[in-house]
């Protein structure tokens, strides 16, 4: 019997405006505004220094950790206030949500740290629906979401395996990876016409599938 369903939150519940927007422009222009250059050369030097440090650590997620690496004066928080106004779910996600909030206990399981979380969960409206929120690097200090992490996570809700379904944006480790110890899981890929089996193209989809087999 399924207890809970389990999401991803960039991509799958929330579009990535606001994330590309803090590290592709905001954190850029402010790079540039401190260091005195142009824009498209601050963004040039941001990514060359993101691609160093690689998404295989925990830092790569972390923004304080860019502000002090660059050693920059403004607000790292007021850097994500100033770009809140632009989160926004997918269209369907909220009406989903309700639903499936009646019938299930709802989790957020997210690569994001939690201070991406908390403020597009806030913002989205979203954040009532959910009865925990974990993100592998602030709770677990892990960059992927592996086999050890579902694993933990299933043992703090003191639920099995085969009791969560997960869905998520990222083929390996929102399908695969959890399906590989048990957990029912779904591909979510918005783009893709001809959809493999338990890849859906919208939570509508993988709404309409579980309550059909359930």
């Amino acid at each position: 019997m399924i207890k809970t369903i389990s999401f991803d939150l960039d991509d799958t519940l929330i579009k990535r405006t606001f994330a590309d927007a803090v590290w592709l422009y905001g954190l850029p222009k402010i790079y540039a505004e401190e260091k005195n250059i142009k824009f498209e050369e601050a963004k040039q030097n941001l990514i060359k220094e993101y691609d160093k440090v690689t998404d295989e650590r925990t830092e790569w997620y972390d923004i304080n950790y860019w502000f002090n690496r660059f050693n920059l004066k403004h607000s790292w928080e007021k850097l994500l206030e100033n770009y809140k106004h632009i989160i926004e779910s997918y269209p369907e996600v909220p009406d989903v949500l309700k639903r499936l909030h009646k019938k299930y206990d709802l989790i957020i399981i997210s690569n994001a740290k939690k201070e991406f979380i908390d403020i597009e969960l806030k913002e989205s409206r979203l954040k009532k629906y959910f009865t925990y929120v974990f993100s592998s690097t602030s709770d677990f200090r892990k960059v992927k979401k592996i086999a050890e992490f579902y694993l933990m996570i299933c043992d703090k809700l003191r639920i099995e395996p085969n009791e969560m379904i997960h869905i998520g944006d990222h083929k390996e480790f929102d399908y695969q990876i959890p399906k590989k110890v048990g957990i029912r899981s779904f591909y979510l890929n918005r783009e893709e016409k001809n959809k493999e089996k338990f890849t859906v193209s919208n939570l509508l989809e993988f709404e309409k599938i579980i309550e059909e087999f359930m």
